[in-house]
């Protein structure tokens, strides 16, 4: 018993999980519900282990592991044929628990998401084409003109691969084309984690792109203002961090869309896909900047409705949310290979919760708007309120660790009901 809960310690946390269903296993969970499985325990690690040495940043995804700390893979099929993983949400999931599924016309076309992450993944378009056909998704490629993959500076010379960021990659890529099927995709690798090469991706990125996704962070620290620039010329989100309470930078930058993380649960009957309730991921990040001022639009939504947080006067983390739990994460394919595996992987963290977001604004066919959430924002009607659960809240003051009716520090203002809250 010592040895497990050594183990334990070191690995994961272990916590109640719900039971996930693929596609390829809706048979047996005709009209049923997807709830907590009482007594099974689940384990995770940080693809991108931390923390960040100074000047640097880690990716925000989490991935499921063996209560020995190796990485669940669900190999392929045999021939290459493509397989749907047995467990892990998707594109069906995803579009049915945020009401996307039924949207009329053609959501997101014309729109770019950019990914801007670091190193290299040398089998991103070639996973992000057997994602697409294992799932049923359109195609989406250089030859077609959804798919491109540049450096930072927007050339083919790419940097060297890793294989933790080869992982946040996948997972990046393949949720935007889940959730939105006709965005196109950009993405944008940096020579490295450092902020200098990061944020000269993100520049060539706003440059190219309508909307950005960002899944990696660091510490705040003293003269991080001074970057606020490299943000907010487009639509700009940024994981809120998988820590628990504690500001994170560039998520604390009042021109970015903090996105928190939840434990998303699901009904299902047949193959259709509810939300059943969502609930504050206990790594979602939360706090209030050291050093930076809320925006306006949040400033004036505080005057209206309150502040979680009297004692802060500057930006308050999270604006939103969205799944993040890797007991409820994204199924990703990745050949590559991660820590000795290679094919399905289970992986969450406010990584997923980003890339999620980023593509509903993009549905929504909003480039800019970084206020509308805030004005647009019809609780039951165009965000689900998320008021139960709670972080990791070590030294948390006032309200911005655990899931309340309204605004909360972990879940923002909520999670999304369609496109409502994110349209221009």
């Amino acid at each position: 018993m010592n040895n497990f809960i050594l183990m334990a310690l070191h690995f994961a946390r272990a916590i109640l999980v719900v039971s996930l269903f693929g596609s390829a296993g809706l048979a047996a969970a005709q009209n049923a519900m997807i709830l907590p499985k009482a007594g099974v325990a689940y384990y995770h690690i940080p693809v991108c282990p931390g923390p960040a040495n100074a000047g640097t940043v880690r990716c925000h995804a989490h991935v499921l592991t063996d209560i020995k700390g190796v990485p669940q893979a669900t190999k392929a099929g045999g021939s290459g044929t493509p397989v749907l993983p047995s467990s892990g949400f998707g594109s069906p999931q995803f579009q049915g628990a945020y009401g996307l599924s039924g949207l009329s016309g053609s959501p997101g076309s014309g729109m770019t998401v950019a990914i801007v992450d670091a190193y290299d993944n040398p089998r991103a378009e070639q996973d992000l084409a057997y994602y697409s056909t294992a799932w049923g998704l359109p195609s989406c490629t250089t030859a077609n003109g959804c798919f491109r993959k540049v450096n930072q500076n927007g050339g083919t010379n790419y940097p060297r691969a890793n294989a933790g960021w080869a992982l946040e990659i996948a997972l990046d890529v393949q949720t935007v084309h889940a959730v939105c099927p006709n965005c196109r995709i950009l993405l944008v690798e940096a020579s490295s984690s450092s902020i200098s090469n990061l944020l000269a991706a993100e520049n060539y990125a706003a440059a190219h792109a309508n909307v950005v996704s960002n899944s990696w962070g660091s510490s705040e620290f003293s003269g991080e203002a001074s970057y606020d620039t490299y943000f907010g010329r487009v639509l700009t989100t940024v994981s809120s961090g998988d820590s628990g309470y504690g500001a994170q930078w560039p998520a604390a930058s009042r021109n970015v869309i903090a996105v928190g993380g939840t434990t998303l649960m699901l009904s299902v009957t047949g193959s259709s896909y509810t939300r059943y309730s969502e609930a504050v991921w206990s790594g979602s990040g939360s706090g209030c900047s050291k050093y930076l001022p809320q925006s306006v639009w949040q400033s004036n939504y505080f005057l209206i409705h309150g502040n979680p947080s009297p004692s802060c006067n500057n930006r308050v983390i999270a604006d939103v949310a969205a799944d993040a739990d890797p007991g409820t994460g994204a199924a990703v394919y990745d050949s590559y290979g991660y820590n000795g595996q290679s094919g399905w992987f289970v992986v969450g963290g406010t990584s997923l919760a980003s890339p999620i977001i980023a593509a509903i604004y993009a549905m929504a066919g909003n480039g800019l708007d970084t206020a509308s959430i805030y004005r647009n924002v019809n609780y039951g009607s165009t965000i689900y309120d998320v008021k139960s659960g709670s972080n990791s809240n070590s030294g948390c003051s006032d309200n911005l660790c655990s899931g309340l009716p309204g605004f909360d520090g972990p879940s923002g203002l909520g999670t999304p009901i369609g496109v409502g809250a994110f349209t221009p």
